[in-house]
């Protein structure tokens, strides 16, 4: 299977080209830096007729990018997802999402009283491109896999629990959730549907 990975640089997007590579399937890593990985390009998301050449390459698009920590990106992270979109074509486009929309008695994680404040915009951002999935039209083949409220680096036990709209656990490690992240693009069971898992 042809594979792109965009955001392929960070822990996240590293651990799931790693993932995809071991199980031989062919992989693009994209970024906006670039790499000197020589399979790997420099790309930006926003960029359409980019991203429209990415996916008629590839079975399988993978966004690994995410909000800014540090600067407040705007409305760049739910922009990009939305351009991902519309470039998809027929292919598949599976999202690393956050957790802040995952809820508990019907409250979001983002929305509880006791939320880390550093946290909050990007876990918004993250909830606002689920959102944007969920309101695509019915041809968009896509997939939103939330990790645990705790995400972490740690060790590949190939285990894991699942679960949709509530956490599944505490914790995910991140060599676990890319297994999950290429067991749920090899055999699909959350076709246009948001789904979490952990440890």
């Amino acid at each position: 299977m042809k594979i792109a990975v965009y955001g392929a640089t960070g822990a996240i997007g590293s651990a799931i080209v790693d993932e995809a590579r071991s199980r031989g399937h062919e992989v693009t890593g994209i970024s906006r830096r670039g790499s000197e990985d020589p399979s790997h390009q420099a790309g930006d998301a926003l960029d359409t007729e980019f991203a429209t050449a990415v996916a008629e390459k590839h079975d399988v698009i993978v966004s690994a990018i995410g909000p800014s920590r540090v600067n407040d990106d705007g409305p760049r992270f739910v922009d990009s997802i939305g351009n991902l979109v519309a470039t998809l074509g027929d292919r598949r486009l599976v999202v690393v999402g956050g957790a802040g929309s995952l809820e508990v008695d019907g409250v979001r994680l983002v929305d509880s009283p006791h939320f880390p404040e550093a946290y909050k915009s990007e876990s918004l951002k993250g909830a606002a491109s689920l959102a944007l999935l969920r309101d695509a039209s019915d041809d968009v083949d896509w997939t939103y896999l939330s990790p645990a409220p705790v995400i972490l680096p740690g060790e590949r036990t190939g285990s894991y629990q699942v679960a949709i709209d509530t956490p599944a656990g505490e914790q995910i490690s991140i060599p676990d959730y890319a297994v999950a992240l290429l067991d749920e693009i090899e055999h699909p069971q959350h076709v246009r549907r948001r789904f979490t898992v952990a440890n």
